[in-house]
């Protein structure tokens, strides 16, 4: 059977093919494919308009939750203002309806002004912005034509982005490596410019055409890296440095962050001028035509490019790299480098990288200086990336995405304990363990389970319940949620799945069938075409997700057209009110109603908050209880993942979106205070909260007045709703039991707070 089709989510549009630069390791102009020259220079609107209807196409078709769209070139400024804001206007119409869209631009800076940003602010596209460092390592490659120097173009546009008017676009810098550069002074010129993140970029080689390597050292550019990576931690990581988090993530179990290393598979198409659908523009090194498809915009869907043999090879993740990759004890983080960089003209990719010693030794270095401990110098704040983000509740998705990516970590870490407490564990523990390990092996079908709004639920209960491995409760929850995530994900061969004695197989975040009793407890599942083939005993059951439910077949139901409605989990019961049990279908289809109801409140009255609600949103669930509409908050409680919330059904589109604004601040909360002490766990004292009967542990009141900060403009007294919330802060402030994080944490909720009255 053929694999099941890994949707595209991020997409290199290429608004303009020509460039007022002449860098000279560019891979557009300067390397084997020069296909460019045979493109229009500027995408037309008719173009525009099919890549709009295409990517909506495919973002229904995959239920996709998000999509990533990058404007691309040559350099993308030279479409102008005007054109660029129609592009953009295009691209929201067509696809917010029905998913999350992320735009972003890169450019090389030297056409950024106001007249841009003044559009991008418009359509919330964030800016990234190439330099290679100061003047002299900059001038190097990126010049005019004519050989004048960008450098002080490319500063001013940064320092733009930079004022308080567009601070919120600035995405980052891009950096490529040169050894000619010493990379103290290249680090220190871009952290002066002080991005939210920087990417260092091997210059694009081959086998055939090799990197730069001045005194022949074969692990020159890991030298260079580690230097740079040593500076940065030594002064507290004070911005994202992607090529970094990605090797720290990997190294702890985590996914990789970046298309150049780790194993996860190709989710990414580029769109030409001229319609054409390409492989990623780095195949451009290779040889001329290295990226073709064949397919254009205008007759193919994008189902049909993800089915091409190229997009496919790139998404097989370790059965698809070389036998020295395959057999290397770091593949996990460096996942054979870029595929461009394996390129030789002998044998195509089937290669480790060009850069594979420099890769090897990057991964190592930066995992032995894992192991040592921690250097703070200077007396540099205990604090985390986007702290003070998440306080002002401003909806910043990078902050609240990378906190996920965090709290999965710490779930990873949770499954390594449990499966180290199972010992040798029976059969069924044994398959469970097994099926982890192949998951493992599929970054998407991993971060699908970790991501799993009820996996950390499970978890931490097993953990504090459980103190030694004859404690353990049967662990098959962890095989049903693995097994769904096996199956969403594409994993093609048959995964088990854990069956009740009345037949019943729940498959989490999908639904659940009912088989034949079979006195069985294990069934087999495997996809097949659009659905799910279903094996217990003699029977067999052919489910297809969304589908409408009929006498076998009980799917998960839908909030909203992107939000499951989760009445069915047996393991969603870890609030403090009781789950509900599955809704009527006219209950339920009122609740939608009202939930339609309230997103376009929380639309016209706390828009800023969207971004970060849509990011993470995936599932709620019923509770029980009847809605107190007088109640300014009613807590769900719990841990569950970044993803669920928890609240009363109410025909009130006012009391729900409150409640999801409240579950979502908590749930944001909850992951916060996994990665940082915001305040002293132990102090005893309580505090009289404004609005609350009882007296609140410190963490309570944190935990309320967080949840409370996100509503003013709901409240029936918006004033009185801020004052209260006010002085509960001012009273943790006051009372000395907050961290010094968790004091910039509270002044930062209580700035973002309406003036008092």
């Amino acid at each position: 059977m053929a694999p099941l089709l890994v949707p595209f989510r991020q997409f290199v549009l290429k608004v303009h093919s020509r460039c007022d630069l002449a860098c000279r390791y560019c891979y557009v102009y300067e390397h084997a494919d020069q296909s460019w020259s045979r493109r229009p220079k500027v995408i037309s609107e008719e173009t525009v308009a099919w890549v709009a209807t295409r990517l909506g196409e495919h973002a229904k078709a995959h239920a996709l939750s998000s999509m990533h769209v990058i404007l691309h070139g040559g350099e993308p400024l030279l479409a102008g203002p005007a054109r660029l804001r129609k592009i953009c206007a295009t691209l929201r119409d067509a696809l917010t309806p029905m998913t999350d869209l992320d735009v972003r631009i890169h450019t090389n800076g030297v056409q950024l002004s106001e007249r841009y940003l003044d559009v991008f602010a418009e359509f919330g596209v964030k800016v990234g912005v190439s330099l290679d460092g100061d003047r002299i390592a900059n001038d190097r490659h990126r010049r005019y034509a004519d050989g004048r120097s960008s450098h002080q173009r490319v500063l001013n546009a940064v320092n733009l982005l930079r004022s308080d008017r567009y601070r919120h676009l600035y995405a980052g810098l891009l950096c490529t490596i040169d050894l000619a550069n010493d990379p103290i002074a290249v680090y220190d010129a871009l952290t002066d410019l002080t991005p939210s993140r920087i990417d260092f970029l091997l210059p694009h080689a081959t086998w055939d055409e090799p990197p730069v390597r001045p005194d022949g050292h074969p692990t020159a550019y890991a030298k260079w890296l580690l230097r740079i990576f040593d500076r940065w931690d030594a002064t507290g990581r004070p911005m994202r440095v992607r090529l970094f988090d990605s090797v720290i993530s990997t190294c702890h179990g985590g996914p990789s962050l970046t298309e150049s290393m780790g194993v996860g598979p190709s989710d990414l198409v580029v769109i030409e001028t001229d319609g054409t659908l390409e492989q990623a523009d780095s195949l451009k090194i290779a040889y001329d035509g290295a990226p073709e498809t064949g397919y254009d915009v205008f007759s193919h869907s994008l189902d049909t490019v993800a089915g091409h043999p190229g997009v496919m090879a790139r998404q097989q993740g370790v059965a698809g790299l070389s036998a020295e990759c395959r057999a290397c004890p770091v593949v996990r983080s460096c996942g054979g480098g870029l595929y461009a960089h394996r390129y030789r003209g002998e044998n195509g990719f089937d290669n480790p990288s060009v850069y594979c010693a420099d890769l090897k030794e990057l991964v190592t270095g930066v995992a032995s200086r894992l192991a040592a401990e921690p250097v703070i110098v200077d007396g540099a704040p205990e604090s985390v990336a986007g702290v003070d983000r998440l306080a002002s509740g401003s909806g910043d998705r990078e902050a609240l995405l990378e906190l996920a990516a965090a709290q999965r970590l710490v779930t990873r870490e949770w499954l390594a304990m449990i499966e180290e407490r199972t010992g040798g564990g029976d059969e069924r523990s044994e398959a469970t363990w097994q099926l982890l390990a192949r998951l493992a092996e599929h970054p998407d079908a991993m971060d699908l389970l970790l991501a799993h709004p009820y996996l950390r639920s499970w978890a931490a209960d097993l953990l504090v319940t459980a103190s030694d491995p004859g404690d353990l409760p049967p662990i098959s929850p962890l095989t049903a949620m693995a097994a769904s995530a096996a199956l969403r994900a594409g994993i093609t061969d048959p995964v088990p799945v854990p069956a009740e004695r009345d037949g019943t197989v729940f498959l989490p975040a999908l639904g659940r069938v009912r088989m034949a009793p079979a006195g069985m407890r294990w069934a087999e599942a495997v996809p097949d075409g659009d659905g799910i083939v279903v094996r217990l005993a003699g029977d067999t059951a052919r489910i297809v997700p969304g589908a409408a439910p009929d006498a076998r077949w009980q799917p998960l139901g839908w909030f909203t057209d992107r939000v499951a409605l989760d009445d069915l989990d047996p393991y969603r019961d870890h609030y403090t009110r009781p789950a509900r049990p599955r809704l009527p279908p006219r209950e339920a289809g009122r609740l939608r109603e009202t939930a339609d109801e309230a997103w376009r409140l929380l639309r016209d009255t706390v828009p800023q908050r969207l971004p970060g609600l849509t990011a993470l949103l995936t599932t709620v669930t019923p509770l029980a209880g009847t809605p107190d509409d007088t109640a300014d908050v009613r807590l769900a409680g719990g841990i569950r993942g970044m993803g669920a919330v928890g609240l009363t059904p109410t025909g009130d589109p006012v009391a729900l979106a409150r409640e999801l604004l409240h579950g979502h601040q908590l749930a944001t909360l909850d992951a916060l205070v996994e990665q940082i002490q915001l305040y002293d766990e132990a102090d005893p004292r309580s505090f009289p909260a404004p609005w609350a009967a009882s007296p609140l542990l410190a963490g309570e009141l944190l935990a309320q007045a967080y949840a409370r900060s996100a509503t003013p403009a709901l409240a029936a007294d918006p004033v009185e709703h801020a004052e209260e919330t006010v002085r509960a802060l001012d009273m943790l402030a006051d009372a000395e039991v907050l961290t010094r994080v968790g004091e910039e944490f509270v002044a930062g909720i209580r700035a973002a707070l309406p003036a008092e009255g």
